[in-house]
């Protein structure tokens, strides 16, 4: 499977991770989590959880209040708790 925007597939020789990495960054706050293929059961599985926690991601944050030009503390945990989820 090939990387794509905002989804990386993490391989190390020297550790035991196989996974994907979702990454997004939004008005100067970054979200970050690792999808592991052993904890989803393979590499298409891990990345369709990783895959859907993106979609859930950007929709939330289409919808999302600004203050100053950034995320509101309420949002940066509602964000959070869904990367939890996934």
């Amino acid at each position: 499977m090939k990387s794509i925007k905002n989804l990386t597939r993490m391989t190390y020789d020297t550790a035991s991770f196989l996974g994907w990495r979702l990454a997004r960054s939004s008005k100067g706050t970054a979200f970050v989590k690792y999808f592991s293929d052993r904890k989803y059961g393979g590499e298409k599985k891990s990345f369709a959880a990783a895959q859907a926690a993106l979609t859930a991601l950007k929709a939330t944050l289409e919808g999302a209040k600004l203050v100053n030009g950034k995320h509101t503390a309420t949002t940066i945990r509602k964000f959070e708790k869904l990367l939890e989820q996934a």
